[in-house]
C-alpha cells in the first residue's frame, strides 16, 4: 500500500458502456474476419446505410454490379491516433463511393503496392524521428536494393502526425514515406500535410482534397458530378458516456499527491489520483489519460514582465474569445520557449501573440485497474526541475501536477484509448513486462487487473531505477504481489547501487534463457518508458535473446520480432 492513501474498495464487475439505440451497427470483434475485413465492412455499413441503401431491394432483384475505385488507406500508428483516423476516413470514402479499405502497414509488403492504383497513407512518428513499430518492416521494404519496388502506376498522398515540440523530427516518418514513395515513381495526389498535435482540422483539410482529386479524375466508377453524401468529418474524437471527450474534459478532483521517492532520493515522482464519480467514464488498463494543464503564475509573470507587456491586456484566444493576457499565458498558450530569454526584438502584443502555441493537453499512461479503484484513475509521474545556465526551468505539466494542484481541486481529463497496448485476451497468457522508473504505471495497472480476475498467466517485471533504499516505486506494493504468487517473476536493476551500472536489459539477457521459453509459450512482451534509450536497449536485447537462444540468424531473429510486433504479442508505450 502506499502511505497515506487509502484505495477505495475492489469492485467484482468491470463498467460497460451501452451503445447509443441509432448507432450504425458494427461487426463484432468476435466475428471471423481479419481486423482490415471488419473495418472494411464497417465502412460499407456506415457507407450504406448513410446513403439510404439496402444491401439488395425488397422484391429480391440484384441491381447490375458497380464498378468502384479502390482506395488503400493504410496506417503506420503507434498510439492509435492514425489507426483510428484511417478507418475514420476508410469509412468516409466508402460513404463516397469508393472501394475502400484501411489497413495497418504491418499487414502489408512494400511489393503490394504495385497492385495498387490510390493510396492513402497516415502515419505518427515517434522517439527521435522513427517508424511506428508496425511500419518498420514495410519501410524496409521500400528500401531493399534492387527489389524495391517499381510505383509508376501509384497515386498517393501522406497525412503526417506529430508534434512541433519535436523540432527537426516533426513528422519525420510520414516525411520520409512521402518522398520514398515519389522517388519509386509514385504520382502525388495532393501534398503531404505534417500536423501538429491538433489534427482533426488539417487532416480534414487534407481529406477533402484527395477525394476531390479522385472524384474530379477520369478513375472509372466516380463520376465528376458524384454528389458527396452526408457522413460524418473524420475527428479524434472517441465517443464517451455523458460526452466527456477530449473537447469537452470531465472536471476531476484530485484525490491524492503522494512523493514515491524517499527523502534522500535525487527524484520526486508522484503517484496521482483523480476521481471519476459522477462522470459515467471507464476505462482500461493500457489506456492513457489526458490532462489539461496550467502555466507556472510564476514564470508567466516573468515572461510577460521581460517583454514590457501590460498583464491585464485583453488579447484573442485561439476558440476566439478573448481573454487578459496573464490569464490566457496561464490557462491557454503554450510560452515555455520564451521561458529564461531575453527579447531579441520588440514586437507588438498581438504580433506576438500570433506566435504562440495553445498549450496542448498532456497524456500519462494509467496506473492503475478500475477493477481495483473504481470511479478512480492513478497515473506515476515523475516532476521534471532542472537548471541550464543559471535559468531554472521545470515540466508544465509534471509540475502542474506535483506543485499547483491542490487537493481536492479539479483539472479537465480524458481518456486516450490505447488499443495497441492491452493485456492478452486469454488470462493464462504469461506476460513480460519491462518498466523502469515512471515506466512501472501500465504495469502497475496490469498487475491489479490480473490479481483482479484471478488470471491464471505467469507475470513477470522488471524494474529499475537509480537507488533501491529511495527509488524502489510502490514498493511495498510490488513485494506484496511476488509473496502472494501473482508476480512470478521479479527481476530489479537499481543502477547505481554499484559500481558497475546495471540496467534492465542487462537483467534480460542474464535471464535469456528463461526469457525465451517463455516467447515460446506464447508470453507476450511489453515495454514502457524512455524512448530515446532505454527501449532501445531493451529491444536490442530482445534481438540478442531471440538470436543465441532461439539458435537463430541475425535476419531470423529480426523477422521474429517483426512477427512479434505484427501478432500483438510485443507492444511498447514509450515517451
Amino acid at each position: 500500500m502506499i502511505a497515506g492513501y487509502t484505495p477505495a474498495p475492489p469492485i467484482s464487475n468491470p463498467v460497460h458502456q451501452a451503445a447509443p439505440m441509432n448507432a450504425v451497427p458494427l461487426i463484432p470483434e468476435s466475428a471471423p474476419f481479419t481486423s482490415e475485413q471488419r473495418a472494411w465492412l464497417n465502412g460499407f455499413l456506415a457507407g450504406a446505410l448513410s446513403r439510404g441503401v439496402s444491401a439488395s431491394s425488397d422484391s429480391g432483384a440484384s441491381s447490375p454490379q458497380e464498378t468502384k475505385t479502390p482506395l488503400l488507406i493504410a496506417f503506420g500508428s503507434q498510439s492509435g491516433n492514425a489507426e483510428s483516423l484511417a478507418k475514420r476516413l476508410a469509412k468516409e470514402a466508402t460513404g463516397r463511393g469508393f472501394a475502400a479499405r484501411a489497413a495497418g502497414l504491418d499487414s502489408l509488403h512494400a511489393a503490394d503496392l504495385e497492385k495498387e492504383s490510390n493510396l492513402l497513407v497516415v502515419t505518427s512518428t515517434w522517439g527521435e524521428g522513427e517508424m511506428p513499430d508496425n511500419a518498420v518492416e514495410f519501410w524496409e521494404g521500400l528500401n531493399q536494393n534492387g527489389t524495391s519496388p517499381n510505383l509508376k502506376n501509384l497515386r498517393y498522398s501522406v497525412l503526417a502526425l506529430g508534434d512541433l515540440n519535436y523540432g527537426e523530427t516533426f513528422c519525420l516518418a510520414g516525411k520520409n514515406l512521402d518522398t520514398r514513395l515519389a522517388e519509386l515513381g509514385a504520382t502525388r495526389l495532393a501534398d503531404r500535410i505534417d500536423c501538429d498535435v491538433e489534427f482533426d482540422e488539417p487532416a480534414a483539410q487534407w481529406s477533402a482534397t484527395v477525394f476531390d482529386v479522385l472524384q474530379s479524375s477520369t478513375t472509372p466508377g466516380i463520376p465528376a458530378t458524384a454528389t458527396t453524401p452526408d457522413v460524418p468529418t473524420i475527428s479524434s474524437e472517441t465517443p464517451a458516456v455523458e460526452g466527456f471527450t477530449k473537447k469537452n474534459p470531465f472536471p476531476a478532483p484530485l484525490l491524492a499527491n503522494i512523493r514515491l521517492n524517499a527523502p534522500d532520493s535525487a527524484k520526486d515522482t508522484r503517484h496521482i489520483a483523480f476521481s471519476l464519480a459522477g462522470s459515467g467514464l471507464s476505462y482500461e488498463v493500457g489506456d492513457a489519460l489526458g490532462i489539461y494543464v496550467k502555466n507556472d503564475p510564476a514564470m508567466v509573470d516573468g515572461i510577460i514582465a521581460a517583454h514590457g507587456y501590460d498583464p491585464a491586456a485583453i488579447v484573442p484566444l485561439t476558440d476566439e474569445t478573448t481573454a487578459p493576457l496573464r490569464d490566457a499565458l496561464i490557462t491557454h498558450y503554450d510560452c515555455r520557449k520564451f521561458h529564461g530569454i531575453t527579447p531579441a526584438e520588440a514586437l507588438s502584443l498581438d504580433k506576438w501573440v500570433e506566435g504562440l502555441r495553445k498549450l496542448q493537453p498532456r497524456l500519462y499512461s494509467i496506473a492503475s485497474s478500475l477493477k481495483a479503484h473504481p470511479e478512480e484513475v492513478h497515473l506515476c509521474v515523475g516532476a521534471v526541475r532542472y537548471t541550464v545556465d543559471g535559468v531554472f526551468h521545470q515540466g508544465t505539466a509534471s509540475t502542474f501536477l506535483a506543485d499547483r494542484l491542490p487537493l481536492g481541486e479539479t483539472a479537465g481529463i480524458f481518456f486516450h484509448v490505447a488499443k495497441h497496448f492491452r493485456l492478452p485476451v486469454d488470462p493464462a497468457t504469461p506476460v513480460i513486462m519491462v518498466g523502469p522508473g515512471t515506466g512501472i504505471a501500465p504495469f502497475r495497472a496490469f498487475l491489479e487487473e490480473r490479481q483482479s480476475v484471478a488470471a491464471p498467466g505467469k507475470n513477470w517485471l522488471f524494474f529499475g531505477d537509480q537507488h533501491a533504499r529511495c527509488d524502489f516505486l510502490y514498493r511495498d506494493e510490488i513485494e506484496a504481489m511476488q509473496s502472494s504468487g501473482l508476480l512470478t517473476k521479479l527481476d530489479l536493476a537499481f543502477s547505481r547501487d554499484q559500481e558497475e551500472k546495471l540496467y534492465v536489459q542487462h537483467l534480460m539477457l542474464r535471464s535469456g534463457a528463461e526469457l525465451w521459453q517463455w516467447l515460446q509459450e506464447g508470453a507476450h512482451f511489453y515495454v514502457c518508458g524512455d524512448a530515446s534509450r532505454m527501449a532501445k536497449d531493451v529491444d536490442t536485447a530482445l534481438h540478442e535473446i531471440i538470436q543465441t537462444h532461439g539458435n537463430l540468424s541475425d535476419d531470423d531473429a529480426k523477422a521474429y520480432v517483426a512477427e512479434l510486433k505484427k501478432s500483438k504479442r510485443y507492444a511498447r508505450d514509450v515517451y
